[in-house]
């Protein structure tokens, strides 16, 4: 049983092409510029409430704003977000996963994960500084 965890871990890992540790107090905002082709993208997230184990997560991209619940230890831990999509059948469209990893009550910090999924190696990333 371990054997298969760990197993399954490691091709669980291989799957995304980066992945990224980032920890936020309340309200502050993470940008990120998504390259490719021509297009530049942003993406940007933040957490605004953290209530019941329950963090409240705002996020945006390519002009769709959305608001989720994330959960530790739960079905709800993550956001997949979609960077490109060709509408082809045949192709794995790059993507984002986004999970909430760990709540710092004393800090007042959460910290996250950030996946990219990329197989075609078309998505060039930068991130943003934040402005004070």
């Amino acid at each position: 049983m371990a054997l298969f965890f760990l197993l399954n871990s490691v091709i669980f890992a291989n799957d995304f092409r980066e992945d990224f540790k980032i920890t936020l107090k309340k309200d502050e905002q993470k940008k990120i510029l998504v390259k490719y082709g021509n297009k530049e993208k942003i993406f940007a997230f933040r957490w605004t409430l953290y209530v019941n184990d329950g963090l409240v997560v705002l996020h945006s991209y390519d002009k769709s704003v959305a608001q989720n619940v994330l959960y530790l230890n739960h079905k709800n831990q993550s956001i997949r977000i979609v960077l490109r999509n060709d509408g082809k059948s045949f192709y794995n469209s790059p993507y984002f996963l986004l999970k909430f990893n760990e709540f710092d009550a004393k800090k007042n910090e959460a910290k996250f994960e950030l996946y990219l999924y990329d197989s075609a190696m078309q998505i060039e990333l930068k991130f943003l500084k934040n402005k004070n």
